[in-house]
């Protein structure tokens, strides 16, 4: 049997960057972990879980602030050791789409979703006082919302809506799938018993409405809904300059390569470190496209390989039949 041909080693030639992201775990302090031995070739539209996989990013750039320093000794004093003073990194890229993920991913800010409201209620920034909510019956699942047909007559096609449970004084993260929020008294957010509603990530779009539920148009990131959630209609999201809440996520980025080879890179943990921001894109004379502006610092994770402070795994899968 002939051995193949084996190509000489190639510069990798990519054309985007495509953007997935995982939350963490804020109560743990637990990131999502993305294994590219065992997944680093999976199929771009179909990230493995927990990875939502959030489409092609422009303007993607890594920065390294890690700083070094040398100890010297002898005489003439000659460098011994070179050592790690700080770590440090950080990254910044264009969303292309707006969504509740994006929007919140780029923001140094809380994320809230705007709750339909009760009439005669006193208006406010981030949505005011909200219509009852909908209690949930039971055998809904991820993408089913089960309900009485005469709470189902409360809802239409097109329309989102958030799933989450009552607020009831639970102090710390709060929210369903992503902590959403921190909350360091009931006293804070009055009490208000849509308040996690408010904040959760646990939102969808209907697709369809029948006597016995809703039919959503995408799975809810915390999957079937769990006893006592109930389910408010929302207009859209909103986002806040000022706070002390920083989201935290877990991230990777896929540079696919034109000769089959793939680059990685895995943020364990990232926060975003400047407000909401936008940059317009000229698409015509009159026409402008606005791009959301994220740009996050990497926060340190320890590698149970053996111990080490890490804040990015860089991997590089190389093309079939090159050599090394």
């Amino acid at each position: 049997m002939s051995t193949p041909a084996l190509n000489g080693p190639m510069p990798p030639v990519t054309r985007r960057v495509r953007a997935y992201f995982a939350p963490v775990n804020r109560t743990l302090a637990q990131p999502a972990v993305f294994d590219a031995a065992a997944s680093g070739l999976f199929n771009l539209s179909t990230p493995p879980a927990p990875w939502i996989d959030l489409g092609w990013i422009e303007n993607f750039a890594r920065k390294s602030e890690s700083t070094f320093g040398a100890v010297a000794s002898g005489s003439p004093a000659a460098v011994q050791v070179q050592v790690r003073e700080a770590l440090s990194a950080s990254v910044s890229f264009h969303f292309l789409t707006w969504g509740k993920l994006t929007m919140a991913l780029s923001t140094g800010s809380q994320h809230m979703n705007l709750l339909a409201e009760a009439a005669g209620a006193a208006p406010d920034g981030s949505g005011g006082h909200a219509a009852t909510a909908t209690a949930i019956a039971p055998g809904s699942s991820s993408t089913f919302i089960s309900l009485s047909a005469a709470n189902a007559a409360l809802f239409s096609p097109g329309q989102m809506v958030a799933v989450d449970v009552d607020y009831t004084g639970q102090i710390g993260y709060v929210g369903s799938a992503v902590s959403g929020a921190y909350v360091r008294s009931a006293g804070l957010v009055n009490s208000d018993p849509d308040y996690i509603r408010r904040i959760t990530f646990n939102v969808a779009r209907v697709a369809q409405v029948t006597g016995i539920g809703l039919t959503l148009a995408q799975p809810l990131l915390a999957g079937a809904p769990a006893a006592g959630m109930k389910m408010q209609a929302i207009s859209g999201f909103v986002d806040r300059e000022g706070g002390t809440f920083f989201h935290e996520w877990s991230a990777l980025f896929v540079l696919p390569g034109e000769q089959g080879d793939r680059i990685l890179y895995y943020y364990p943990r990232l926060q975003a470190v400047t407000s909401a921001a936008e940059s317009a894109q000229q698409l015509s004379a009159s026409i402008e496209r606005l791009a959301l502006k994220a740009n996050c610092n990497a926060l340190p994770v320890t590698d149970a390989i053996d111990g080490e402070t890490v804040l990015c795994f860089r991997s590089f899968l190389p093309s079939p039949m090159t050599l090394l």
